[in-house]
Parts: structure tokens; sequence; C-alpha cells
């Protein structure tokens, strides 16, 4: 038997498959107006989605998101909608699927592309599977937003970070996949820099340990509390305050982490002064009159 005899006859069994209220069924879009989404079901009717039963998202244009040959899911809500076809509901079946696709997404970590709706309280609001989710302010970049106005029809990427079928609840989160891109970045960056460089920065916090120097484009560096001076000290606070601009010189990278010292400058100030000091002189009489001054006071028998 042919392959297309197969199909068909599979196409004929599920034709005579009884369609019962509340069945999700599988169809593929056969049209779209602003009044409904036709479904080719395989079915001896055709289904019908209204607009209001397709999607509860705010502002939702029908004809931008819904194209002939997408694949979709509803529930049905009645065999005969007066017309010969099923009338169906996608919200409905999205109150049962979207829920169970959440959860696989939040262990998959996939980053999602979605578009900032609304405004609310604490944060903004956006929709992944049909179903609201929340962004709280704190997650929308790596530093808290105070101006949400801004995000209102702005499209970003977050993933799924919370999901609570029982109580309808979705938290979404962009914060990590800016952290994780500005971690790329700062990896990029410090694969650039060139140890034993020398360069100025700004001291942006101390620590009992150190003190962290920022290097400007994005890029900062620990001088461990023993690479600070030359005198032995025990916090970097004795001679360092943040914002002070200090001269550095990178002596280490590793795994992401710049090294730097201030010691390491004043020991090789302190070479060159001394390679200085005992410089041979250039020429004969000033080989002579040094000569003759490091014999001057000593006595020969």
């Amino acid at each position: 038997m042919s392959e297309s005899m197969k199909d068909y006859e599979a196409e004929l069994e599920a034709s005579f498959k009884k369609v019962e209220e509340g069945d999700i069924l599988t169809g593929t879009v056969i049209s779209v107006n602003e009044e409904e989404i036709i479904v080719d079901l395989k079915y001896y009717a055709e289904g019908i989605i209204p607009v209001a039963d397709y999607s509860r998202e705010p502002g939702f244009q029908v004809k931008e998101e819904v194209h002939a040959g997408d694949e979709v899911s509803a529930t049905v809500v009645k065999r005969d909608d007066g017309h010969g076809n099923i009338l169906l509901s996608r919200v409905e079946a999205n109150d049962v699927l979207a829920w169970d696709k959440l959860n696989a997404l939040k262990e998959s970590g996939e980053i999602l592309d979605v578009t900032v709706k609304g405004i609310v309280k604490g944060g903004v609001v956006a929709y992944v599977e049909g179903v609201r989710g929340f962004i709280p302010a704190s997650r929308l970049s790596l530093e808290y937003v105070e101006d949400l106005e801004s995000y209102l029809n702005r499209p970003i990427q977050v993933k799924v970070l919370e999901v609570d079928k029982d109580k309808k609840r979705l938290i979404l989160s962009a914060r990590e996949i800016l952290r994780e891109k500005a971690q790329e970045e700062r990896k990029k960056k410090v694969s650039n820099v060139q140890i034993g460089l020398v360069t100025e920065g700004t001291v942006e916090s101390l620590q009992n340990y150190g003190a962290f120097v920022n290097l400007g484009n994005g890029l900062s560096g620990l001088v461990h509390v023993s690479q600070i001076s030359e005198k032995r000290i025990k916090t970097p606070s004795q001679v360092l305050a943040v914002g002070d601009k200090v001269k550095v010189k990178i002596i280490g990278v590793k795994e992401g982490k710049i090294s730097l010292s201030m010691k390491a400058l004043a020991d090789v100030a302190a070479k060159e002064i001394e390679e200085e000091a005992y410089e041979i002189p250039k020429s004969n009489e000033e080989a002579t009159t040094s000569l003759a001054s490091l014999f001057a006071n000593i006595k020969l028998n």
C-alpha cells in the first residue's frame, strides 16, 4: 500500500472519531481574519477559534501573530457552532498545556523573546505561551530600573525563573541573560590584557585583603594588600581611599581575573635609581674622577 493511501486511511479514521466538548485538538491554521481563525483538524468539520479566544495578551494583533500553516492546539467548546463547524478556544487549551511547556522552558533555561505589554507596581508584564508573566524591576537589568515606562512595548530577552500553576504565577527574568553576556564580553576584554602593562585606575572598593581598581572599559582588577606598598600594612585603608587615582602594573591574568600591583612600580623606580647611581661613566676623565673619589679616603701602607 502506498504512503498516500496510508495517510488517507489515517485521516479517514480520524474523521470518524467522536469529538467531545473539553477535548484538546491540534490542527493547522487555514486562514485568518479580524474575527476568527479557521483551523484544519483533519476531521469532518473545520475548527473555528474566535480571536477573543485565541489570546489574552493585551493589544494582540491576530494578523501579525497568526499565519496560515501555523500549528495550534485548542479546546473544543462546542461540537457545532450552528454553522457545521467545531467551536474552539486556544486560551482554554493554554490553561492546560501552557504550564507544562513553561515548566519545560524553566528546566531548559531557554532564552525567550518577549515584548513588554504592561507596567505594574514593582515591574512589568510580558506573555509567554499566552500566560501573563511578571518581570520584577530588579530583574529587568543588571541595575535596578526606576523608569519602567521606558520598557513599554519594548522587546527583551528573558528566561523563566519561577512557575506555579496552582497560583497562576509566572516570574520571568532578563538579568541572568544580561549577566552572562557581560561576563562573556569581560572575558574577551581580559584575554586582550597584556601582563606587564602599566596603567592608571580608580580605587572602587576596599577589602581587608586588597583594593579593587577600576581600569576603565568595563575592567577592574585586584591589588592584593601585599602588593600595595613596600611597607607592610594591615589593611588597604591605611594608605588608600575609594576614589583615589593610582598607577598600577598588571602582573597576572587568570580565570578572567586581573591581578595588579602598585608595589612593582615602586620596585622598578628604585631599581632605575640604583642603576643610575652605579652607571659606568662614559668618558675617561669622568672615570678618573670617579676612581679618584673612591680612593680618596683609603690609606695605603
